[in-house]
């Protein structure tokens, strides 16, 4: 069985979701990468995960939800993954 990746959750164009795209990938963090403006469904989705609809929003598989974040956020929600 493969291992669930955390989902992020971005928006095309957001300048956020590119600097938390550029510090995942930098840093060998590995994730679903999915545009909530090209999935109806996933945007909704992510609104009832995160109880708002900002981007960018993550998704652990275990359910911790990190919503409208900046990248310097990262390293303290994913050490407790």
């Amino acid at each position: 069985m493969m291992k669930q990746l955390p989902q992020l959750f971005v928006k095309t164009g957001c300048p956020w979701c590119h600097e938390a795209i550029e510090w995942l990938t930098a840093h060998e963090v590995a994730y679903d990468l999915i545009d909530v403006l090209q999935d109806v469904t996933a945007f909704e989705k992510m609104k009832q995960l995160s109880g708002q609809s900002k981007t960018p929003t993550l998704q652990m598989p275990d359910g911790g939800v990190l919503a409208d974040f900046g990248v310097e956020e990262l390293p303290v929600f994913l050490k407790n993954y």
